[in-house]
């Protein structure tokens, strides 16, 4: 069933457009403070020696810069024994390929990184058609000392810390897997586990969620029409690209 939507007067529209551009120009006043904050934020050091193996080899962190004097990385779930990526990531890493070179070009590197071996992340890009920079993190603590991972253990015990704040520990919801409030997702982890070919514990331990790097909500909420096609758009990605 068709939701019903209001109608009026092109005057009409035009006053409430006007109010809503109010709006608009104040979110992107606040944004621009928040770009500003964060920029703000205190540097802190990396002493840890960081291996990586990507395309041209062997890695430190340092080298991941690869001679800009920024990077940015994006944490792709995608486990030591997944088959696949994660399909939120998967969408959201689409539009990498398109924009990666205009930062390299900009003094900036941006790297996609996944605990899963480099030879499974050689073997899924292809399979996707990408080619922006994708590291392995796999048998390093990276991950884990930057909280974008959590051990079975760290779940247990509730020594969990996501968004800078420690969590109490997970509990089995309705068979599903762990229950992380902070991560809550309209499925669960059920389904996006059987779309990476792992279990539901492991997928919960990779922390799903949402991303600064994501753009198609902003794109889906210009739409007339807010029908849910968010999370069916990752299933079809998924499902296009699957090898015949």
């Amino acid at each position: 069933m068709m939701a019903t939507q209001k109608t009026g007067t092109r005057q009409e529209w035009l006053v409430a457009r006007l109010e809503l551009l109010k709006a608009e120009k104040e979110l992107t006043r606040r944004s621009d403070e928040l770009a500003r904050r964060r920029q703000e934020l205190p540097w802190v050091r990396v002493d840890k020696d960081y291996r990586f193996e990507t395309d041209q080899g062997s890695a430190s962190l340092a080298g991941l810069f690869r001679g800009r004097s920024q990077f940015l990385i994006y944490h792709f779930m995608f486990g030591p024994n997944y088959t696949a990526g994660c399909p939120s990531c998967s969408a959201i890493a689409d539009g990498f390929n398109g924009f990666a070179v205009h930062l390299a070009n900009h003094d900036v590197m941006l790297w996609a990184v996944s605990r899963a071996p480099l030879t499974k992340l050689q073997g899924y890009k292809p399979r996707m058609g990408w080619t922006f920079p994708w590291a392995s993190s796999f048998g390093s603590d990276f991950n884990f000392d930057f909280n974008v991972a959590i051990s079975e253990e760290q779940q247990r015990e509730g020594a969990v810390e996501y968004n800078y704040r420690r969590e109490g520990a997970s509990r089995l919801r309705g068979g599903e897997g762990p229950e992380i409030p902070s991560r809550a997702t309209p499925d669960g982890p059920a389904k996006g586990a059987v779309m990476t070919g792992t279990d539901v514990p492991t997928y919960a331990r990779e922390r799903p969620g949402m991303s600064a790097f994501v753009l198609e909500p902003m794109v889906f909420r210009l739409r007339p029409r807010c029908d849910p096609i968010w999370r069916t758009m990752f299933e079809w990605k998924t499902a296009a690209r699957t090898e015949s």
